[in-house]
């Protein structure tokens, strides 16, 4: 008995066009990334969801939001569900840590699940703590259709471990901005 979880990434940033790592800071949806959210909510209106979930930070809930309005859920706020910490590299250009912290992003493309940014957490915290949000939706909700609105790499993470998928590619499997991915939790 599985929970489908309908993992979708908040919408568009100005610092995902820029390319700025969002990590925990908390920038908001810019123009692009409303429409994207509300056509989302378009697109899923009328299909029966049990619950909404959502990470706290402000990209992901006002996508929720947009999500929420049109399904007519309320929005479960979970810190799990937030994005990798990058710690003191937040904010910053990958030209720009590679400039500033050379060992630490030297190290992070040597080891990719366990180097951890100065400040910030490693990939296999990442997947500690979203494997156990997501058990717990799936004991809440364990046939059910679970939206759950988060962010690229924590997203990724979590639908590589439902898929049996190796981590260490985490990083080229960030997924678009506003797009479902559908895994079932528990795996298998």
């Amino acid at each position: 008995m599985s929970a489908h979880l309908w993992l979708v990434r908040h919408g568009q940033t100005d610092w995902n066009i820029t390319g700025r790592f969002q990590g925990q800071a908390d920038p908001g949806l810019n123009e692009a990334g409303r429409l994207q959210a509300s056509q989302l909510a378009a697109r899923l209106a009328g299909r029966p969801f049990d619950a909404l979930y959502s990470s706290d930070l402000l990209r992901a809930r006002e996508t929720a939001d947009r999500l929420a309005a049109e399904l007519g859920l309320p929005v479960r706020l979970d810190a799990r569900l937030r994005e990798v910490n990058h710690g003191e590299w937040d904010g910053l250009l990958a030209a720009e840590i590679e400039a500033r912290f050379p060992l630490d992003w030297s190290e992070r493309r040597r080891s990719p699940l366990t180097a951890r940014p100065p400040g910030g957490e490693t990939v296999l915290e990442v997947a500690d703590r979203v494997q156990d949000v997501a058990a717990d939706i799936a004991r809440l909700h364990p046939r059910g259709e679970v939206l759950v609105v988060g962010h690229g790499l924590t997203l990724a993470v979590l639908a590589c471990l439902s898929l049996g998928r190796p981590l260490d590619g985490v990083h080229d499997r960030i997924p678009p901005n506003a797009e479902p991915t559908v895994v079932a939790w528990p795996p298998g």
